[in-house]
């Protein structure tokens, strides 16, 4: 994995860039604090109430699980917890007895019928409210509002010569895959997605990807 990263920190993507690009990094930015700050603010209420629903079985509200981003820095990405207390023991034990499962694990990183996930849990995920507290992620400078899905250190292996493009820009919460599929799609064809969206990434693709994610949230296409 470290020859990973150091083929991300050879690649001049992140490291040259121009006037223009520059520019357009700043104005992002600048978006991302507006519009998350906004979120934040009418959000408030829900996140308190999910809150509340997510705390009932005695466990924390959010997780925090360490992802890879911008020039492959390590993050804590913020979630609502959707998973029992001990899911790591829980699905190493499903997976020792399940082959199949095992195997769509090790293709997708995701199960079709995932026994760690709660109730509450599993609303969360098919609404995508889970991600809520990325906002903080994005307030934080850690993430965008729109860009490549965070991968964890195992899964940046998928991207092969590729990883310099995926540690070109922030991750977001939603992107281009989000919005083109999601969990319907490979893990190889969600690299195809990240990689069209660093090279023709601009304000106007992000305008384009934001205005229709709530479209995609509500249809709960490719959703968990």
């Amino acid at each position: 994995m470290n020859e990973l990263r150091k083929l991300a920190y050879a690649m001049p993507a992140w490291r040259n860039a121009g006037f223009f690009e520059t520019a357009g990094q700043a104005f992002k930015r600048t978006l991302d604090v507006v519009v998350a700050g906004m979120l934040m603010v009418l959000l408030a209420p829900l996140f308190v109430l999910i809150a509340m629903l997510v705390a009932l079985d005695g466990g924390p509200v959010l997780f925090r699980h360490t992802r890879i981003g911008k020039q492959t820095k390590p993050f804590g990405c913020l979630k609502f917890r959707t998973m029992i207390v001990g899911a790591e023991e829980c699905l190493q034990e499903y997976l020792f007895h399940h082959p199949h499962a095992r195997f769509e694990w090790k293709e997708r990183q995701k199960l079709g019928f995932d026994p760690r996930i709660t109730p509450i849990g599993k609303f969360l995920r098919s609404t995508s409210l889970d991600e809520i507290p990325q906002i903080f992620n994005v307030l934080r400078g850690e993430m965008s509002l729109v860009g490549p899905r965070p991968v964890t250190n195992a899964e940046l292996a998928h991207y092969k010569q590729h990883v310099g493009e995926y540690a070109s820009v922030l991750p977001g919460i939603t992107g281009l895959w989000q919005v083109s599929g999601r969990n319907d799609v490979s893990y190889d064809r969600r690299v195809e997605y990240d990689r069209e969206y660093v090279k023709k990434r601009s304000i106007l693709l992000d305008l384009k990807i934001l205005f229709r994610t709530p479209g995609v949230v509500w249809s709960r296409r490719g959703a968990e």
